[in-house]
């Protein structure tokens, strides 16, 4: 039997099952008129045409299809044996405990998944108290894949179970309550948190929330923290350390479209839906840097502690986070490596060889009495004064100074509606280029 016909044959068997099937009054007249449509496809429909364009796009179609599928394959037995690697982890983990076995197979799962699709990496893992509570702030990408890749370093390197604090709606998905309840997800009151922080567990908490994670600028990763102030009220209320926390790139692994966030940004202040798309799902590297632990006295106001935490955080963007975001530099980040220095490379680096004067200038330049001293020195003072009137709105402006360094000022995005790419500009941090 052929292709068509076997179709016809299918189209008619259906056809008369829905004919002799009795149908309330009201649902017959759309079964009447389903049969007459379906009739009139199979009277101009050319099902050897159709047979012919299957046939026709059927090698293509197996030539893209088949090599995706095996790859996933490929991908899936790598995640495999990176779990099966730290099977004496999870093998303990399940000897003290049913769920710390399910945390840690899911968490093993995890951290291949970040290892191989993000080339994840984390700094600053031992700014994590080994024992004893701690709050850790962090920036909250569009998608936080991150917080899953650092809970699960957490649980697999430092043995300890991270708690979150999640949205509301997120605890109303189908399925998601044993979830919550495995991992300590918490839906963020003040009382909640500080009373997770007294039981001596880790917290993590991102004050932007679905606000930062839809709408922050991906040119400038900007905090949308507000005047929210429940976590410094927790951070006094616990009298906790703080660990800021940023992961690098996060915001161009997705990303939410730019005519998304100005048309889906009131619908959610009056709402709270997040309605608004993401698209992207990008390999691009993603590295989670830990700052180092902020302490405050009791005597500290809510607003001080969320201005010095905020603060922290930004630091952390203006230090690691290339600006403006770039969803193709951070994909050839995957690749590009900084090279370090050989050994040999070092000792010449090390070895200081002496200058040996040969002209008269070179000696008056010994004794501070070289005739271009001047001259040089009114160039200098002559750039510092044309790099100050320069215009504002280029990337980086560079600043020759007397010492001869070049330091590297974050400036004003070139878009005027949009922040400045370094939030802290007046902080100590720089923008490494």
């Amino acid at each position: 039997m052929s292709f068509s016909s076997t179709i016809l044959v299918a189209a008619t068997f259906v056809k008369e099952l829905l004919q002799n099937m009795g149908w309330p009054e009201w649902l017959q007249l759309y079964i009447d008129s389903f049969s007459q449509w379906l009739d009139g496809v199979l009277k101009y429909w050319d099902l050897d045409y159709l047979e012919y364009l299957i046939w026709l796009f059927l090698p293509i179609f197996v030539a893209f299809i088949l090599p995706i599928f095996l790859l996933l394959l490929i991908y899936a037995s790598v995640i495999f044996l990176h779990c099966y690697g730290l099977r004496n982890r999870i093998r303990e983990a399940y000897a003290s405990s049913y769920w710390d076995g399910a945390r840690t197979s899911i968490a093993s799962f995890w951290d291949g998944v970040g290892l191989f699709w993000h080339g994840y990496e984390i700094t600053g893992l031992e700014n994590l108290p080994e024992e004893g509570p701690a709050l850790i702030v962090t920036y909250h990408g569009t998608l936080p894949l991150d917080l899953y890749y650092v809970i699960s370093k957490g649980i697999l390197f430092k043995k300890r179970t991270i708690h979150c604090v999640a949205d509301k709606f997120v605890f109303k998905i189908p399925g998601w309550g044993k979830m919550c309840k495995v991992f300590g997800m918490t839906p963020g009151t003040v009382d909640d948190c500080i009373k997770t922080l007294k039981d001596g567990h880790l917290l993590i908490i991102a004050p932007g929330g679905v606000r930062e994670a839809l709408f922050s600028n991906p040119v400038n990763y900007e905090t949308i923290w507000g005047n929210r102030l429940g976590f410094a009220k927790v951070v006094i209320g616990a009298d906790v350390p703080v660990i800021p926390m940023f992961t690098e790139n996060c915001r161009d692994a997705f990303r939410t479209p730019r005519w998304g966030r100005r048309l889906f940004r009131p619908l959610y202040e009056k709402t709270r839906l997040p309605l608004c798309p993401i698209y992207g799902g990008f390999p691009v590297k993603m590295i989670t840097h830990l700052g180092k632990p902020l302490k405050f006295s009791l005597n500290s106001t809510p607003e001080e502690v969320k201005n010095q935490v905020e603060t922290a955080v930004n630091n952390l963007i203006c230090e690691h986070q290339i600006l403006p975001g770039s969803i193709f530099r951070s994909l050839l980040q995957r690749i590009r490596k900084k090279r370090t220095p050989t050994k040999e490379q070092q000792q010449e680096s090390t070895t200081i060889i002496p200058s040996i004067p040969s002209t008269r200038e070179d000696i008056l330049a010994e004794n501070g009495e070289s005739p271009h001293k001047k001259q040089k020195e009114k160039r200098i003072k002559e750039e510092i004064l044309m790099s100050e009137l320069r215009p504002s709105n280029l990337e980086m402006a560079t600043c020759p100074l007397l010492f001869g360094e070049e330091k590297y000022c974050c400036k004003n995005n070139e878009d005027e509606n949009e922040e400045n790419p370094c939030p802290n500009s007046n902080s100590s941090s720089t923008t490494s280029q």
